[in-house]
């Protein structure tokens, strides 16, 4: 795994003409081709993982496996819809496009702090905090908690990037159940002081329906903090690094505003901030040459699919005018389980693109290219310095 680890993309072009998959460490296999990881990813004969990964990583209970238990996520079938439903009409693309000028103006405020300070981290500072303010106003959350549910959901999100240990699980399970705890107190809040936000209609809606129990309730404000958070900030900070690092196109984007929607579709491609996801097969499944049994963790890998030669011309080469993405983006998955933000997460990474380009178009790389960490599961990302 170090080697992997140490060089993702240089493995998976070595492997990708040769092997359908490898098989990983964890146990588990490592789908490499991005034909075979579109079409497993909508393949009946694999489920979400429910409890399998946690168990399998030596997480039998406790507030990491309630996550994986009782999340929307890993869930399938009946038990998916009932717990993914409440926030559809909250996440519909119509509503989420009226978000914009307000996610417009969180970005504008941050980019002019950053310019006041001249040189800074930009994901410390700017691209961590447009989706953390706008969850927290999505929400309903006092925008003085977001330091702490940020950390906790940063600390959280290590469970579902392949690469911790077992030493690392109590610090894991810690920050789950604190998490868990935040979330549990904000509902108790709203139910003895009602208010006209998500949170109260989402308490009143599922209490009513009867169809989530009190545990599942708070897993799903879990999950949605978790995911509104930490993806979009590592998606946000590698495409201003990858446009700073050609700087030919950083120039083109900041003369041409109508660029950006290409721009933050080839960052996603080129770099993304997940690098796979997870599936058990239920009965036997082919891989090219090969049947897995059922009861097999398949790990279908973004990362090497967004990169594979027969479906993208060059694909080692980053450009934002590129013409051969598929219609709907791998990143966000496929089938029922597509991701339900990604509406919210392009108009935040377009509004977060644009506000740079627009007030700091001499926005220039002030240290070395961020470090990306990770090659299944969501990813990690370390300094980002720009000189403003």
């Amino acid at each position: 795994m170090a080697e992997l680890e140490a060089d993702p993309h240089g493995l998976f072009r070595a492997w990708r003409p040769r092997l359908p998959f490898v098989a990983h460490e964890t146990g588990s296999v490592l789908v490499l081709r991005a034909e075979d990881v579109e079409r497993l990813g909508r393949d009946p004969r694999l489920k979400a993982t429910e409890t399998a990964y946690p168990v399998m990583r030596g997480i039998p209970e406790g507030p990491l496996f309630d996550i994986f238990a009782h999340g929307m996520f890993t869930a399938n079938g009946t038990v998916h819809r009932r717990r993914r439903s409440p926030f559809t009409r909250t996440f519909a693309t119509r509503l989420i496009a009226a978000l914009r000028p307000h996610i417009r103006g969180t970005a504008e405020a941050l980019a002019r702090e950053c310019l006041m300070e001249g040189e800074v981290d930009l994901v410390a500072r700017y691209t961590s905090l447009i989706p953390a303010r706008t969850i927290a106003d999505l929400l309903g959350l006092p925008p003085a908690d977001i330091p702490r549910f940020t950390r906790l959901a940063y600390e959280v999100s290590r469970v579902l990037s392949y690469t911790f240990g077992p030493h690392d699980i109590p610090d894991l399970v810690k920050a789950a159940g604190e998490l868990q705890d935040y979330v549990a107190a904000i509902l108790d809040a709203r139910r003895q002081a009602p208010r006209d936000d998500f949170l109260s209609h989402y308490l009143a809606e599922t209490e009513a329906a009867g169809e989530l129990t009190p545990l599942e309730v708070v897993i799903q404000l879990v999950l949605m903090i978790i995911g509104g958070t930490d993806t979009t900030r590592v998606a946000g900070a590698m495409q201003v690094a990858l446009l700073l690092q050609h700087p030919e196109q950083w120039e083109t984007v900041c003369r041409d505003p109508g660029l950006i929607p290409g721009a933050v579709t080839e960052a996603l491609r080129y770099e993304p901030s997940v690098a796979s996801t997870a599936r058990v097969t239920l009965e036997e499944v082919a891989i090219g040459e090969t049947v897995l049994p059922p009861g097999v963790m398949v790990m279908l890998s973004l990362m090497s699919a967004l990169r594979d030669e027969a479906v993208y011309v060059e694909p080692d080469r980053f450009d934002i005018r590129r013409v051969d993405h598929p219609r709907l983006h791998p990143i966000f998955g496929g089938g029922v389980h597509r991701c339900i933000g990604e509406a919210l997460a392009r108009v935040e990474l377009e509004e977060g693109l644009a506000v740079l380009t627009h007030l700091i178009p001499r926005l220039r790389l002030a240290g070395a290219m961020p470090r990306v960490q990770g090659h299944s599961g969501i990813r990690r990302i370390d300094a980002l310095r720009v000189a403003c």
